[in-house]
């Protein structure tokens, strides 16, 4: 068994199996049980998890507000109880609704969807109702109603279309802010034009800037080799300074030190105050965080600007070595 010290990983998470079914075989593979998730997927989706190894986690909560990039399939012809395929198929769009959705009209559908919106999440969302998951809600029964949300959906592009015996299979692109269901544009877009929509597959390709085409598959994940240290992973989320040792000693020490100059800039969410629901606040901390960085590559801190001087937000403690 392989003993790792802190940092990031990717993870491409396979269809059928429940994020926290990854967190699971990655806390077996990498021999520590300190690890958490900057966003989970549904058992349906496929893509891009990022999980945090032992200090690392303290860094998640500066990922799970960035913007994410979505594959995904429509299915135009009728509404089912969970907005995906895995619910109940509700009642049928007639031929004649089906036959009206062109592209024009699909088009004008997905341009009403796309930019600030106000989007009313799935009812089996993960989203807590007096304390409660809405999900856990509708299977004991009961009737759960959500209020609308702001969201941005900064792109949603429909890039392949395949028409069948009374539905629309439409591939879309999507990216959007967290806290967006994608589950819910295909509902919306089916309710807009009068056929009934939900999805049929979902693939999340990007989170910020940390890409699937960098993770690891499931099946013989090697965390030594995927493992990135989260200097790296600050440097692509947050503003980034560079500090002295002296001044590393210091803030690790929890003293303020002199603010010096911004070295670099990470993929900040370009509209923190559009993410939802638990992901809002990371996304509007993230604006104000910046990743304190010393020599040798270690990411000391997380501060934040007071005045001239910088102030721990998140420590981070020496690395430990690997067995």
């Amino acid at each position: 068994m392989y003993r790792v010290n802190s940092g990031i990983l990717l993870v491409d998470k396979p269809q059928g199996i429940t994020s926290h079914d990854v967190v699971s075989r990655m806390r077996r593979l990498a021999g520590t049980r300190k690890i958490g998730h900057a966003g989970t997927l549904d058992p349906m989706a496929t893509g891009l998890l990022v999980l945090g190894v032992n200090s690392a986690t303290r860094l998640l909560h500066y990922l799970v507000g960035l913007d994410k990039e979505y594959l995904a399939t429509i299915r135009l012809g009728w509404d089912t109880t969970t907005d995906d395929a895995e619910g109940e198929p509700l009642v049928a769009a007639s031929a004649d609704a089906v036959a009206a959705a062109t592209d024009a009209a699909i088009g004008h559908g997905i341009e009403a969807l796309t930019g600030a919106i106000d989007q009313v999440p799935s009812a089996v969302s993960a989203i807590k109702v007096d304390g409660k998951r809405a999900y856990q809600r509708v299977r004991d029964g009961e009737v759960v109603e959500l209020s609308p949300r702001r969201v941005t959906v900064s792109a949603f592009e429909a890039v392949g279309r395949r028409d069948g015996d009374g539905f629309i299979d439409l591939d879309v692109r999507v990216e959007c802010s967290s806290g967006t269901y994608v589950r819910a544009l295909a509902r919306d877009l089916g309710a807009a034009l009068g056929t009934g929509g939900h999805l049929t597959g979902l693939r999340r390709t990007r989170v910020g800037r940390f890409g699937v085409d960098e993770a690891g598959a499931l099946e013989g994940f090697d965390v030594g080799r995927h493992l990135m240290s989260p200097a790296d992973a600050a440097r692509r989320a947050l503003p980034v300074i560079d500090v002295t040792e002296a001044q590393a000693v210091d803030l690790r020490h929890g003293k303020r030190i002199e603010a010096p100059p911004i070295a670099s800039s990470g993929a900040i969410p370009t509209d923190p105050v559009s993410s939802a629901g638990d992901d809002q606040e990371a996304a509007i901390a993230a604006i104000a965080a910046i990743a304190a960085i010393a020599p040798g590559d270690r990411l000391i801190a997380i501060v934040e600007r007071r005045g001239t001087q910088l102030k721990v937000v998140t420590g981070f403690p020496p690395e430990e070595v690997g067995e």
